[in-house]
């Protein structure tokens, strides 16, 4: 499948970084979960193959691989997966290729093993987190939320695992955390909670590097659970 076609064609989402091990898990859980999912990546081969990895995973799916910016040229909804040493760059290269209205739900880490820390450190960032730096960079009218910081890439691309666990959800606007919640909980064993205004994405941020520290310890997958949100919270998959 030729990049510029399977961007051309409108996806229901579009993952930037998706041939590193969250934003690929989070590709094959999509596309399992029946989405029509962009895969994006600096480099077009390394997109191109990580979609055919994910045909594989997925068969009946239709994944299509792409440069970053022609990924999200169509897609209503962007997973930003990078690194955090590319954050920046990410960005500033796909302002061109974003429009308003799109929601960008950033998982990025600001990990200290960016510029050679222990995996269990966090880097500071200027505006405070990776979410709010995002916030900064994208055009005007691009809505900006963050996510997926507490969910194992491993556990996400094995789909023999069951997930059951919580994905902790930061935005401004509550109609933009209800359209991530949306797409979270299209995949089985998903709940989104919502956890306030996106400065609120320095303290979830920051799980990723207690959980990567646990893993370790315990030689597991740990994830987040919330426990004690009303019924309904717990059936929709949203706050009450």
């Amino acid at each position: 499948m030729s990049s510029s076609n399977g961007a051309r064609n409108p996806s229901d989402v579009a993952i930037v970084g998706a041939t590193g091990a969250l934003g690929f898990g989070l590709a094959v859980r999509l596309a399992a979960a029946g989405l029509s999912v962009a895969i994006g990546s600096r480099d077009e081969e390394r997109a191109l193959a990580a979609a055919a990895r994910c045909r594989k995973l997925v068969p009946e799916a239709m994944p299509c691989g792409s440069l970053n910016e022609l990924a999200v040229q169509t897609a209503p909804v962007v997973i930003l997966a990078v690194p955090f040493l590319s954050h920046a760059k990410t960005l500033a290269g796909l302002r061109s290729a974003m429009r308003p209205g799109q929601l960008v739900i950033d998982a990025t880490v600001p990990l200290a093993a960016a510029h050679g820390g222990k995996p269990t450190r966090m880097l500071g960032v200027w505006q405070g987190s990776a979410a709010e730096q995002t916030a900064e960079l994208v055009p005007d009218g691009v809505a900006v939320v963050s996510a997926w910081h507490t969910v194992s890439a491993a556990l996400l691309s094995d789909l023999e695992h069951e997930l059951d666990q919580d994905v902790l959800v930061c935005g401004d606007r509550k109609a933009d955390k209800e359209r991530a919640g949306k797409l979270i909980t299209a995949i089985d064993g998903l709940r989104w909670i919502d956890c306030g205004r996106l400065e609120n994405s320095r303290t979830t941020e920051s799980l990723t590097a207690l959980l990567i520290g646990i893993n370790m310890r315990y030689k597991t997958h740990a994830g987040v659970h919330i426990t004690g949100l009303p019924v309904r919270a717990a059936v929709a998959g949203r706050p009450a």
